[in-house]
């Protein structure tokens, strides 16, 4: 029996990122999927059954006039997420939207611009951000035991080129805004903001869509980060922060699973995710709710400046490759 007075959650889209969802909130209490919206009622009860959730929608404007729904987590596809919490939003209600946050930072200005006119809290749904390994890192870094930090390298793979989400522009295809973006926030959160000088390279794909790229930042005060993503091959996902006395290893940037921290080429310590995590994305969860619990419109852990200079940093990226969606502005 689920807390009566936990955060109820509807879920906008009812696909594989909405299974992973509702499998990370299935046993809590102080959070619940408590709607699912489709634009097919099959589909919605189907997944409802699935997952034993109370209320299943056949159209999301159904879910959003549910006075029950505390939070909606949009989890349709990067082209439609504009939209879906655009909808959400003028329906008053608060909003986790899935990495990317939109197509581009034009969209993000937009629905920030709208979540903040209306004092309804928005965040992305940038796992790696709420993930408490993620944090420990940080602190690792900042406690000086691999020195001063000059260099930081990560990289993530998948098998995809033939995914629909992947190759077709009308869904804001290509590895940039599915993988690289995962890349780019641990660059960006481990080294800051201070870029200088971006250089990339890039393998475009039949439907004009990037298949993979690396890209080098230079920061002002001499630090570098060399990101690599891509749909054709697998890899080792790793993140590295390398220090003038060591570094830092992450395995998995996209869900971090255990760090390992060398003094001197020795291993000295290592972390593993807490025990109790089901897959990494209720802590996004818990954080809406903390946030919504404090009457804050935006989350520090991935604050709104930081989302809409990502989504700008993508963009100056697609526009170098020349990938372009038919939502560019």
């Amino acid at each position: 029996m689920k807390n009566p007075t936990s955060l109820r959650i509807g879920i906008i889209g009812a696909g594989w990122i909405a299974d992973k969802m509702a499998e990370a909130l299935d046993t809590l209490q102080e959070v619940q999927v408590y709607a699912i919206a489709s634009r097919s009622q099959e589909k919605a009860n189907t997944f409802a059954k699935l997952w034993n959730i109370p209320k299943a929608y056949g159209s999301y404007e159904s879910m959003l006039n549910d006075p029950m729904v505390d939070l909606v987590y949009v989890a349709t596809p990067h082209s439609h997420h504009y939209q879906h919490a655009r909808l959400a939003l003028e329906h008053g209600k608060p909003c986790l939207v899935e990495k990317a946050f939109t197509a581009n930072a034009a969209e993000a200005k937009e629905l920030i611009d709208l979540a903040h006119k209306k004092k309804l809290f928005i965040t992305e749904a940038i796992w790696t951000r709420y993930m408490p390994l993620s944090m420990k890192v940080k602190e690792i870094m900042e406690s000086g035991v691999i020195g001063k930090p000059r260099l930081l390298t990560a990289t993530l793979c998948y098998m995809m080129e033939e995914k629909e989400r992947i190759i077709r522009p009308d869904l804001c295809g290509g590895a940039l805004l599915d993988l690289g973006v995962y890349c780019l926030n641990f660059a960006r959160m481990y080294f800051g903001t201070d870029i200088i000088k971006t250089v990339s390279n890039v393998m475009i794909g039949k439907t004009g869509m990037d298949m993979q790229e690396c890209i080098s930042l230079s920061y002002a005060d001499g630090k570098m980060a060399n990101l690599q993503a891509g749909v054709l091959c697998l890899n080792d996902r790793q993140g590295i922060i390398n220090g003038t006395e060591g570094y830092i290893r992450v395995d998995n940037i996209n869900c971090p699973e255990k760090v390992d921290v060398y003094r001197n080429y020795e291993l000295i310590e290592s972390y593993s995710k807490p025990y109790d995590m089901v897959n990494g994305y209720e802590y996004q969860v818990f954080e809406c709710k903390r946030c919504l619990d404090n009457n804050l419109l935006e989350s520090p852990l991935m604050p709104h400046d930081e989302t809409i200079s990502i989504m700008e940093q993508m963009d100056e990226l697609r526009k170098t490759w020349g990938v372009k969606f038919p939502m560019d502005r």
